[in-house]
C-alpha cells in the first residue's frame, strides 16, 4: 500500500504529462497568430470562394477526396477561433470583427455554391455528405474536442498540422455547400438543416476556444464595462446550452428512428413470408412521431382482414405495437407507371419466378424422360432377349424409387424382371445384367427372376424365383 507521499508524487508525475505551460508561446504571439486569421478580405475571401467551388464539385461528383481537399483549402477556422479568443479575453472588438467576417464568409460560401449548383449538370441528392443535414450530439462532441485541439495547437510551440485536421473533422465546408444546393434547388430542408449543422459546429469550436483560453490563463483585456462583459458571456452560455439541448433531442430521435428501422425491417423479412406470395417492396419510416410500415405483396391474394389482424398481433409481440401497418396486394402497372423502382422490382421478381418454374419444369421433364425411356425399352429389347436368352419368356424394365423405412434415405434402382420357366444360372444373370447395362447405358442394373405374383401378360401361376 503506497503512502500518502508516494501517492502524491505519482499523481504529480502523471499531472506533469498533461502540463502544457512549458510548451506555451507568449500570449502576445498566440493572439497575433489568431488575429491574423480573423480577416476575410482580399486573398482570404477569394481562397474561400475557390474552396467552395472545389467542395461543390466534390459533392456533385460524390468524390470524398475532393471534398477533403476543399476543407484543407478553406480558411473558415480563423474567424471562429478569433471569436472564441475574443470572448475568453473579453476583447469585444475582436469578437465583433470575427462575427462580421464569419457572416461574410457564410454569405459568400452559400452564394458561390448556389451559383455553382444553378449552372451545374443535374444532381441527385444521394450523397451522404449532402444528405447529412441533421446535427446530433455526436457533432457537438466532435466540434468541442476538435476546437480544443485547435486552440491548444495555436497556443503551443509544437503546432504540427492540427488545424487542417480540425477543419476536416468538424465538417465546416460541406454544410455550407449543402445550404447553397438547397437554395439553388429551392429545398428548405437542405438549406436550413445544413445551416444549423454549420452553426452547431461553429458554436462549439468557439466554446472550446473560450474554455481553452480560460484554462491556459490568458490575461483578459482591461474592460471598462463589466456589465457588458457579463452580458456577453451570459448570451454565449445560453446559446451553447440551447444548442446542446436541441442536439441531444435530435440525437435521441435519431437513435429511436434507427432502432425502429432495424426492427421493422427484421419483422418484414421474418414474419411476412408466405408460400405463394412475395414481398415486392417495403418501406419503414417515422412521421410526426408516428411509426409506419408500408408493404406491397405480389402473388396469390391473401385474406385482407385476417392478414392485417395477424400481422398487427405479431407487431405487438415484437415490441412494435402502435405501428401503422399498410399492406397492399397485387400490382397495377398503370398506378405504378411513375414508380421506376417498383417496376424494376416487379420485373426482377417475375424474372426470378419464371426462371425457378422453368428450372422445375426442365427437372421434371428430365426425370420423366429418364423413367419412360427405361420402361419403354422393354418392348424393344424383347426380340433381342428372345434370341440371346431363349429360356426367358417375358421381360419388364422399371426405374424404381427405393424409400427407406427406418431412415430418411431415398434412392433409385434400375430393375429388370424376367420370367424364365427353368430359372437363370449365375452366369446367365451376369450376362443379362451386362447386356442391359450396355444396351441402355446404365451402370447399376438389378435382375429379379420369376418374382412372386408378378402380373405377367400371360395368365397362369407364377413360377417361384430360383
Amino acid at each position: 500500500m503506497p503512502s500518502k507521499e508516494q501517492f502524491s508524487r505519482y499523481f504529480n508525475d502523471l499531472k506533469s504529462y498533461f502540463n502544457v505551460s512549458a510548451d506555451l508561446e507568449p500570449q502576445a504571439d498566440t493572439e497575433a497568430s489568431i488575429r491574423s486569421g480573423v480577416s476575410f478580405k482580399g486573398s482570404q475571401l477569394l481562397i474561400l470562394v475557390f474552396a467552395i467551388f472545389v467542395a461543390s464539385l466534390g459533392l456533385n461528383t460524390d468524390n470524398v477526396a475532393v471534398i477533403i481537399g476543399a476543407m484543407l483549402i478553406s480558411p473558415l477556422m480563423g474567424p471562429i477561433i478569433g471569436m472564441g479568443l475574443g470572448i475568453g479575453i473579453s476583447d469585444y472588438v475582436l469578437l465583433q470583427r470575427g462575427l462580421k467576417n464569419i457572416l461574410m464568409a457564410v454569405l459568400g460560401s452559400i452564394v458561390a455554391s448556389a451559383v455553382y449548383f444553378l449552372i451545374s449538370p443535374q444532381y441527385e441528392d444521394g450523397s451522404q455528405l449532402l444528405a447529412r443535414t441533421s446535427p446530433s450530439i455526436y457533432d457537438v462532441f466532435i466540434a468541442l474536442f476538435g476546437g480544443g485541439a485547435g486552440i491548444v495547437s495555436l497556443a503551443c510551440k509544437n503546432k504540427g498540422q492540427v488545424l487542417p485536421g480540425v477543419a476536416i473533422a468538424t465538417s465546416l465546408m460541406p454544410p455550407l455547400c449543402t445550404a447553397g444546393y438547397g437554395l439553388a434547388t429551392l429545398q428548405p430542408h437542405f438549406f436550413f438543416g445544413a445551416l444549423y449543422l454549420f452553426f452547431t459546429n461553429m458554436v462549439f469550436i468557439l466554446f472550446a476556444t473560450w474554455i481553452g483560453v480560460k484554462m491556459m490563463r490568458f490575461k483578459p483585456v482591461v474592460q471598462k464595462d463589466e456589465k457588458k462583459a457579463r452580458r456577453v458571456q451570459t448570451v454565449v452560455t445560453a446559446i451553447v446550452t440551447v444548442t446542446i439541448g436541441l442536439s441531444a433531442y435530435l440525437t435521441v430521435n435519431m437513435i429511436r428512428s434507427n432502432i425502429f428501422m432495424v426492427n421493422a425491417t427484421q419483422f418484414v423479412n421474418k414474419e411476412m413470408v408466405f408460400p405463394n406470395t412475395q414481398v415486392l417492396s417495403h418501406k419503414e419510416y417515422m412521421k410526426d412521431g408516428r411509426r409506419y410500415i408500408d408493404v406491397t405483396l405480389i402473388g396469390e391474394a391473401l385474406p385482407k382482414d385476417s392478414l392485417q389482424l395477424a400481422m398487427l398481433h405479431k407487431l405487438d409481440s415484437v415490441g412494435l405495437g402502435g405501428t401503422i401497418l399498410t399492406i397492399k396486394q397485387g400490382f397495377s402497372l398503370g398506378a405504378a407507371a411513375d414508380d421506376d423502382k417498383s417496376v424494376s422490382q416487379l420485373y426482377t421478381v417475375m424474372q426470378q419466378e419464371i426462371l425457378q418454374r422453368q428450372n422445375r419444369i426442365d427437372s421434371l421433364e428430365s426425370v420423366l424422360a429418364l423413367r419412360s425411356d427405361f420402361s419403354d425399352e422393354s418392348s424393344k429389347l424383347a426380340p433381342e432377349v428372345k434370341v440371346l436368352f431363349p429360356q426367358i419368356k417375358d421381360i419388364a424394365l422399371s426405374n424404381m424409387v427405393l424409400a427407406g423405412v427406418s431412415s430418411s434415405r431415398n434412392d433409385t434402382v434400375n430393375m429388370v424382371f424376367v420370367k424364365a420357366d427353368g430359372g437363370l444360372t449365375e452366369e446367365q444373370r451376369r450376362k443379362l445384367v451386362e447386356y442391359v447395362g450396355v444396351r441402355l447405358h446404365r451402370d447399376d442394373v438389378h435382375v429379379s427372376v420369376n418374382p412372386h405374383l408378378f402380373p405377367w401378360p400371360e395368365q397362369g401361376d407364377a413360377v417361384e424365383e430360383k
